[in-house]
């Protein structure tokens, strides 16, 4: 009896602060935010169990739910015309108005560090002084920016092993002189490009960490539904398991570690220090986890489409897979939000000397995956091994990146018209004595041997066509010579190769000088015809 009232003395106490729970947002849902325009959008919080929530646009549309029973609730809302700015009001037991409120175009941004990296990072000094004027652009870009319908959040870094994250630390900064040094680079020169053409607000969602391969952005469902990347996955969570059973056990000591400081300090500490073993459960390259941590918790909030920066990591990482694993990632993130096979377009890498000759040819190897994946409908690729540099990994020329994306975006998307989305694509083969004819799409008013020199537009030059080799049956690949025969077709050949098999285009890390463009001025892709 006794202990019968001090539960009820406890439950009489503890209900009233219960039921007075404020209710609360996803951090998406927060002022200055950008939300897709003309369509519904579905707006989610939490609150007290079946708690009567509503959420009004002051655009005149409404729409109002019951929480669940775990105090979690989403409502669709009409959204207006581009424009702005709105205030969106939600109401339960508590009232929050959102302000600043824009309604246009939203696009996720996604990758590794050549999309995380932010507009700052790049205004600072190059390696090579002949790409500093690629620096001071962007330097100026910084200084001068005022755009207040250009705007930008970033999902927090975390990385999850098993818990789906339902939401994250952020908040929506604009495109003006004190904030845009935040905003991720490539993103940035996408959405200006889209800004300059469409004259709407545009929304970006940056959900990207450096140097993380493309395996920790896929889902565990989506690992499990694909026979073949079910087989890695378990493999791979096995050894998972593992790891940490050893890592959590009293007493561990990374020995591996301690020996390769010794060789270090030895050596007089030349070059960075080692690094010791991280724990799967802090660690960013594990399958799944920054699908888990961080992606997840943008979902589904409403995009226009993706754009992907991501591939260097998997340069000697499963390189040969990479096309598996893209398109399991591109389907199964469609499959997740839920609205259609939204747009999904990416970059092949950009030009870079590589460490050693397996890392070079993974870098090509990777591109050439990377084109292959445009099978998948809706979906479309910027070439970049032209506006690269030698000796970093982030090249600095972000803004034709940000426009060769654009393109497709606003050709697909907005049925605008633009010179070209996409430079010359490895469409056939045909073999002919001691030649090897290769047919391209994208071609637009036809082939050239092109030259680009730093922002300025790639022009015809009248030398020979370089970084083509070509292969024969003792299987060792050579240097071949070129030509372009029509308006969509090259000949390649090698006199010392009378039985000629395949043919690849600028296959290295760095295929300085590599120059088949259209005549709009956009490069062709990597390529192998090579199986």
């Amino acid at each position: 009896m006794k202990i019968g009232y001090k539960l009820a003395s406890i439950l009489f106490i503890a209900l009233p602060q219960f039921l007075m729970a404020n209710v609360t947002l996803h951090a998406l849902f927060s002022d200055h935010m950008v939300i897709q325009r003309e369509t519904e959008i579905p707006v989610w919080g939490w609150a007290d169990p079946f708690e009567k929530v509503e959420v009004l646009g002051s655009w005149g549309k409404k729409a109002s739910t019951a929480t669940k029973a775990d105090g979690s609730w989403m409502v669709n809302l009409k959204t207006p015309k581009a424009g702005g700015p709105f205030t969106i009001r939600i109401s339960g037991k508590n009232t929050i108005t959102i302000s600043d409120v824009l309604s246009g175009e939203v696009w996720l941004c996604s990758g590794q560090s050549n999309m995380d990296y932010t507009m700052e990072r790049f205004s600072k000094g190059v390696r090579d002084k002949k790409y500093q004027p690629l620096a001071d652009f962007i330097k100026d870009e910084v200084a001068n920016a005022n755009d207040d319908w250009l705007r930008h959040i970033e999902v927090s870094r975390q990385t999850s092993l098993d818990e789906k994250k339902t939401n994250f630390t952020g908040k929506w900064i604009k495109a003006k002189k004190d904030e845009v040094n935040k905003i991720t680079a490539t993103g940035y020169f996408f959405a200006k490009e889209l800004r300059e053409r469409l004259n709407v607000p545009i929304g970006l969602v940056e959900c990207s960490w450096g140097g993380s391969r493309i395996q920790p952005w896929i889902s565990e469902e989506a690992y499990l539904n694909d026979k073949n990347l079910q087989l890695y996955y378990r493999a791979m969570n096995i050894e998972t398991k593992n790891t940490i059973k050893n890592m959590d056990a009293k007493g561990f000591e990374d020995t591996v570690y301690k020996y390769n400081v010794n060789v270090w300090e030895q050596k007089g500490k030349k070059g960075r220090k080692p690094k010791g073993l991280k724990h799967p459960r802090e660690d960013m390259q594990v399958a799944t986890t920054l699908y888990n941590g961080m992606l997840n918790a943008i979902i589904p909030y409403k995009i226009k489409g993706t754009i992907w920066y991501q591939g260097e990591s998997n340069a000697v990482y499963l390189p040969e897979d990479y096309e598996e694993f893209l398109t399991t990632m591109v389907t199964s993130w469609r499959s997740d939000w839920n609205q259609g096979d939204f747009s999904f377009y990416w970059a092949q890498l950009a030009a870079c000397n590589r460490g050693s000759d397996e890392a070079s040819k993974g870098w090509a190897t990777v591109n050439d995956e990377l084109r292959k994946t445009l099978k998948v409908p809706n979906t479309g690729m910027a070439v970049l091994y032209d506006i690269g540099e030698p000796n970093d990994i982030h090249p600095h020329n972000k803004m034709d990146v940000g426009k060769r994306l654009a393109y497709w975006a606003l050709a697909k998307d907005y049925k605008m018209k633009v010179k070209a989305v996409s430079g010359p694509l490895y469409k056939s083969v045909k073999i002919q004595n001691n030649k090897i004819e290769i047919d391209f799409t994208h071609t637009g008013s036809g082939l050239m041997v092109g030259h680009k020199h730093l922002l300025e537009d790639a022009v015809s030059v009248n030398e020979p066509l370089k970084w083509f080799e070509i292969v024969g049956d003792d299987g060792v690949w050579k240097p071949a010579e070129a030509k372009i025969v029509s308006k969509d077709k090259i000949e390649v050949w090698n006199t010392s190769v009378p039985n000629p098999k395949h043919v690849r285009y600028a296959w290295a890390g760095n295929p300085e000088g590599a120059n088949l463009y259209n005549k709009e001025g956009l490069p062709a892709a990597v390529f192998s015809t090579e199986q």
